[in-house]
Formats: C-alpha cells, sequence, structure tokens
C-alpha cells in the first residue's frame, strides 16, 4: 500500500538517507512547478551547472559567483542541504586551463580554484564531488590535462585541497557506468585503494547511475563491492531512461527499476543518499544528448507524478 500523503523528504528523514536532486539552474529555481516539488519532496539539491569551474573561473583569476550563490541562498532559504558538483573534471575546462603543461602551474591552478570555491562555501556544503569521470571505459585514465601534467597525482592534490578548505564537508570522487562488472568499476576501486594507502582524505564514491531501462540488474551488486572500500557510498546523478517510444508497459517497468536501485541503496548500510538528476523529464539531459531515449525521471513533462515515483516512494517506505 501506498502512502500518497507523504513524500521523499519525510520517509528519507526516517531512514536517515539524503534523497536529493539535481537542479538546471536558473531554469529551475525560478520554475515554481519545480520548486515546489523541491520544497516538499527533497532534502538536498547539486546544481547541474553553475558550481562547475568555466561558470565560476572562466577567466583565471576572475571568480564569478552569481549563478552558485543563488543556488545556495536558495537551499538555506528553504531548510535543503547542498551538494558542491564538481571541482575538478576533464569537460568544459577553460582554454587557458588546458592549455597548461608545467606540473608547478598545474597544481597551483587546481589548488587555488578549489581553496577560493570550497572556501567561500565554507561550513555550508555537507558534500563535494571533488573529483568527477577520471576513467574510460576500459579502466584507463581519461587524456585530460589534469592528467597529461600530473599522472594520478592530480588526484591528491585536489583531494587535499578540499579538505583544507573545509575540513567538515564530505568529499567524493564520481564517475558513471559503476553499475556493471568490468574494466571501469575494477580501476575505480584500485584508485580508491591507492588513495587510502597515500592517506589522501577520501570520504566517498558517488555511483552517477545513469541508468537505461532493461540493464539495472546488477546495480546492487556493484553497489556492494563500492561499499567494501568502507567509504561512504552514494548515488549521486540517478535516472533510468526508457528507449522510445515509452507505452504503459516500460512506465511500470521503470517504476520496478527506480524501487531496485532504491532498495539496493537502502539496504547498504554506507549508502547514505540517493539523488535524482532532475524533477521532471521537461529539463533532463536525455532529451538533447541520447535523443533516441525519453522519459527518464519521476515527473513527466507536465510535472504529474509517474509510476517511477511510486516505485521510490514504495521501496523508501517497505524498506524503513
Amino acid at each position: 500500500m501506498l502512502f500518497s500523503s507523504q513524500t521523499f523528504l519525510g520517509l528519507a528523514v526516517l531512514s536517515s538517507l539524503v534523497v536529493s536532486m539535481s537542479i538546471l539552474d536558473g531554469n529551475t529555481i525560478s520554475d515554481t512547478s519545480i520548486t515546489n516539488v523541491l520544497k516538499t519532496e527533497f532534502g538536498a539539491i547539486t546544481a547541474e551547472y553553475s558550481w562547475k569551474w568555466p561558470r565560476i573561473q572562466s577567466t583565471q583569476g576572475v571568480f564569478d559567483f552569481n549563478a552558485s550563490d543563488s543556488v545556495l541562498n536558495w537551499a538555506v532559504a528553504n531548510g535543503k542541504l547542498i551538494r558542491g558538483h564538481t571541482l575538478v573534471w576533464h569537460q568544459n575546462i577553460p582554454q587557458w586551463v588546458d592549455a597548461v603543461t608545467d606540473k608547478p602551474t598545474l597544481t597551483s591552478i587546481i589548488q587555488t580554484h578549489i581553496n577560493v570555491v570550497v572556501g567561500r562555501y565554507r561550513g555550508k556544503v555537507y558534500a563535494w564531488d571533488v573529483v568527477n569521470e577520471v576513467f574510460e571505459e576500459d579502466g584507463n585514465f581519461r587524456n585530460s590535462v589534469f592528467y597529461r601534467v600530473l599522472q594520478e597525482d592530480f588526484i591528491d592534490i585536489a583531494f587535499r585541497a578540499a579538505r583544507a578548505a573545509d575540513p567538515a564537508a564530505k568529499l567524493y570522487i564520481g564517475e558513471y557506468n559503476l553499475d556493471y562488472a568490468g574494466p571501469k568499476i575494477d580501476a575505480l576501486l584500485a584508485l580508491v585503494s591507492r588513495l587510502q594507502a597515500r592517506g589522501v582524505p577520501i570520504d566517498g564514491i558517488g555511483s552517477q547511475s545513469h541508468l537505461t531501462l532493461g540493464n539495472t540488474a546488477a546495480v546492487p551488486a556493484q553497489l556492494q563491492r563500492l561499499a567494501l572500500t568502507n567509504l561512504d557510498i552514494a548515488v549521486t546523478e540517478l535516472d533510468i531512461r526508457i528507449p522510445k517510444s515509452v507505452d504503459a508497459t516500460k512506465l511500470a517497468a521503470q517504476q520496478t527499476a527506480y524501487a531496485s536501485v532504491t532498495r539496493a541503496c537502502l539496504s547498504i548500510p554506507k549508502c547514505v543518499g540517493i539523488t535524482v538528476w532532475g524533477v521532471s523529464d521537461r529539463y533532463s539531459w536525455v532529451d538533447t544528448t541520447l535523443p533516441a531515449f525519453d522519459s527518464p525521471l519521476a515527473w513527466d513533462d507536465d510535472y504529474r507524478k509517474k509510476a517511477a515515483y511510486n516505485g521510490i516512494e514504495y521501496a523508501l517506505d517497505n524498506e524503513l
């Protein structure tokens, strides 16, 4: 039996799980249909874009916090936790960063960026995605400027800088396609082991979980593998996209899949949070990036709850 009067927020409080969602920054902060859902259903938010490097420091030494401050101010005013996303990521980095070729310069650039950004929000952000998506699918490091110049050391540098800037924040490494056995999750686990051996201050692993309907069965086992690191585990960018065309049968299967992923996290003591990567299908990245898929979220284009919502709610309610 579902309890329509309950919300993700209320159920999550009972289960000690942080259930949050991402926002498309200005688009959704100004959309009352979205903010009404945020206020009642979720305990935390993550900004999809406005906290990333090119939005904050597109020109070296010039920091623009207008957009990121607006997200933080909304979260504080509405009693929501906020997750900082993300500090070091290979995509969309400014050209002046990508052009660096020597270790001391890039080390200083990373440390300065993190010190300024994390320091600005010290005590206000409960967790940071410090380093994001460092591996290719074959388990090799991405050929980013960070790896080309600093090799694996860039990860140590970033985490140590983040800890110094805000000792209380939880520090995560994030990656996608950790939902299946294979070289990527193997590489991530090996990296975490090396970081721990070096005393790098890493607190958690964020498994993004951008999933495809019909390909979610391995999620529980892979979350268990991540938890064996003894770090906190979080599902940080959850959506479950449906191959077109969408019909009632697929939506029902999506409900089951959302319930399964939610239960998987709840069953692992070290799994501390789930972030759904958006509220409404209207704003999902899937529409523009993966046109063969649709309908990945728990509310439809018109902000109506879908069966997927019931799947999450049922899992939260029945695992308490």
